[in-house]
């Protein structure tokens, strides 16, 4: 199956990201949001990032206005009937994700495939609500999309052949590496990166170091551009903390239990940057 129509639920940071990088690559691109506000602002933030790639020279004027114009929004998922791909990008609840693969699969044409961007949950859970489970994958985008050239594509032992290459030229296509991985809670990088985030907040925890010192050591003495307290900013204390408690709650590996000063900062209100204040300050 050749892929022309691509729709997006949600236009989010991470959904107006996937819309962005899928009409740049030549697709026809519809993205869903709950109601005209969030669409608006979604749109908006797709504008201004072709804009920035404008400005920096990752883009021709003549290219972004060919991008944005390749993409349209609604707020209905029924606008979704001739779509060949619709990636979901919605927050990060599975009854809820479950709920809308559940409606993509009444709306969509019959061959299409059905996609999550979930970074941590069961997309064997979310197959298992459609009436075409080998048609469903995990297709994780990294953030910010268009510049992280990864994707995990997720493969359940439902998903067929026949979606999987689909699905993979697909990717490849948007000029991404696509790496394939099992559908197990974390995936590949999630599953990795976590525990040692976590294992840098319980040092700082029991006071083996300074938050400054514990992100040189691993900044200059692994080489990594940033150290992990500051990339736990970056991601976010809350997403942290919810993609650790779903691993833990399926696996119930302690590696993925999060630490109590984690969980204290969350309900305080350190999410990092996007809240102004994190393991730093960024007010």
């Amino acid at each position: 199956m050749k892929i022309k129509r691509v729709g997006v639920v949600g236009c989010g940071l991470m959904g107006s990201g996937i819309a962005e990088v899928c009409a740049r690559a030549g697709y026809s691109v519809l993205v869903r949001e709950v109601d005209d506000q969030f669409l608006e602002r979604g749109l908006s933030r797709i504008k201004k990032s072709l804009d920035k790639g404008v400005a920096r020279g990752k883009l021709s004027p003549s290219e972004r206005d060919a991008a944005q114009s390749r993409i349209s929004g609604t707020t209905e998922l029924g606008d979704f009937s001739d779509a060949d791909l619709v990636v979901e990008a919605i927050v990060e609840n599975l009854e809820q994700k479950k709920e809308t693969f559940a409606m993509l699969d009444r709306v969509t044409p019959a061959h299409a495939i059905l996609a999550s961007n979930t970074s941590s949950l069961s997309v064997t859970d979310m197959a298992a609500a459609t009436e075409r489970p080998d048609q469903v994958l995990g297709i994780h985008f990294f953030n910010p999309v268009p510049v992280m050239p990864l994707i995990e594509m997720v493969r359940t032992f439902l998903t067929s052949d026949a979606t999987y290459q689909t699905a993979r030229a697909f990717g490849e296509g948007l000029g991404k590496q696509v790496v394939v991985t099992k559908d197990r809670p974390g995936f590949i990088v999630n599953a990795l990166l976590v525990p040692y985030i976590l294992d840098a907040v319980r040092m700082v925890e029991a006071g083996v170091a300074t938050k400054e010192d514990i992100d040189a050591a691993v900044k200059l003495g692994l080489n990594h551009p940033m150290g992990p307290l500051t990339l736990l900013d970056f991601v976010g204390l809350d997403t942290t903390l919810f993609i650790a408690d779903a691993m833990y709650e399926e696996l119930k590996d302690p590696r993925y239990a999060a630490p109590p000063l984690l969980r204290r900062m969350v309900v305080a209100g350190y999410m990092g940057r996007k809240s102004g204040r994190g393991f730093y300050d960024y007010r």
